[in-house]
């Protein structure tokens, strides 16, 4: 999320979606109006080449439901190398990545966004 400016963006915590189970599209809603959403950004896992996956493809069709049921827009983003980025800066501060992939997953969130915002400017 950012702030009321849009200079800064902060991890907003994670959703922990179970495996083998549908995106928990209610909740993400429930957590967007808890914090005021003006938008969604969401990250595409392209492959190296930058072309569509599976799982760019289902992030799609998440932007397209969310924006469907909420009203709000919803931006797309290249999320290649943030999670990388996002472990690397966890264990420049020495930290551990074990166990942590929620945390590890909002904190590369938080580089999407921070690049949107980046743009905006």
């Amino acid at each position: 999320m950012s702030d009321p400016t849009g200079t800064i963006a902060t991890p907003a915590g994670h959703i922990t979606r179970r495996p083998g189970k549908r995106v928990p599209v209610t909740q993400l809603l429930a957590r967007a109006v808890e914090l005021e959403a003006q938008g969604f950004v969401i990250g595409l896992a392209l492959d190296g080449e930058g072309d569509e996956t599976p799982r760019s493809r289902e992030a799609r069709e998440l932007g397209a439901s969310l924006g469907n049921r909420s009203g709000l827009s919803v931006q797309f983003v290249d999320e290649r190398f943030t999670t990388a980025a996002a472990e690397r800066a966890v264990k420049e501060m020495e930290g551990s990545t074990r166990g942590r992939r929620g945390d590890v997953d909002a904190l590369a969130a938080t580089l999407i966004l921070r690049a949107v915002l980046d743009q905006k400017r």
